[in-house]
């Protein structure tokens, strides 16, 4: 199982706050069946300033700490990138980390603020694609602007974009609405990717079982493959081939 969004790496987000919590977290996905992970920690302009250089500083500790302890999960890294305008200069210089590449394009996962989609987003999506980049969109079932009106979402996805569903969503853990858009998304055939979003073990583990079954109900099993396997697979082997070499 792959899982392409989380905060595992250590101490440079708001997720793992040490390399400790980190292989606890680690061990967790492994226990879930998770074998590859491409840990996604903020690139929030002004609240988590990460770049190329931290980013793989965190990554060569976790795969140390992986390594001295055993654990067999696959790791590579990448960034969950808040969409404003002060990306643009970062994107001009290839200096925002992908997921990996589909369809000719680079995948950047894409954040936007909980309860709007910012003026001028759709601009700057139609940017990113003329750069060569395919913007997925990180949790949109838990933005209040698609949830207030889930054919928003349509609108990025005619562009060619991506979407990422979290896992958790759909277990409840952030509530009824969230829940009823995760549900509609997925029925609806709209997301590309499920991941965990892990930041912590208390309130958001990298968990996937109870999720899993839920959406067998919904999908079958065919199409939990697809999410966690297959798509999620297809996007980020050139980055662990990358990682690997």
């Amino acid at each position: 199982m792959y899982d392409l969004h989380s905060h595992l790496l250590p101490g440079i987000d708001d997720g793992a706050v040490d390399l400790t919590a980190a292989l606890q977290m680690a061990r967790q996905a492994v226990k879930c069946g998770v074998t590859h992970m491409v840990c996604t920690p903020h690139i929030h302009i002004g609240r988590f300033d990460n770049d190329l250089s931290s980013i793989d500083n965190a990554l060569q500790l976790f795969k140390a700490g992986l390594a001295e302890q055993g654990i067999p999960l696959t790791v590579a890294a990448a960034a969950e990138v808040r969409i404003c305008a002060a990306i643009i200069p970062l994107v001009k210089k290839r200096l925002l980390p992908s997921l990996g590449c589909y369809n000719g394009k680079e995948v950047l996962l894409v954040e936007f603020p909980s309860d709007e989609i910012p003026h001028g987003s759709m601009n700057l999506i139609d940017w990113l694609l003329s750069q060569g980049y395919l913007p997925m969109i990180a949790h949109p079932e838990r933005n209040r602007a698609f949830i207030r009106e889930p054919k928003l979402l349509d609108q990025f996805l005619k562009k060619g974009c991506l979407a990422q569903l979290t896992a958790s969503a759909l277990t409840g853990n952030f509530g009824v609405k969230v829940k009823e858009t995760a549900i509609r998304f997925l029925m609806e055939g709209k997301v590309s990717i499920m991941a965990s979003d892990a930041h912590n073990l208390k309130y958001r583990p990298p968990v996937f079982g109870e999720a899993i079954e839920y959406a067998r109900t919904l999908i079958g099993n065919e199409g939990v493959h697809q999410l966690l396997y297959t798509m999620p697979k297809a996007i980020s082997d050139c980055k662990f081939q990358t990682e690997s070499a």
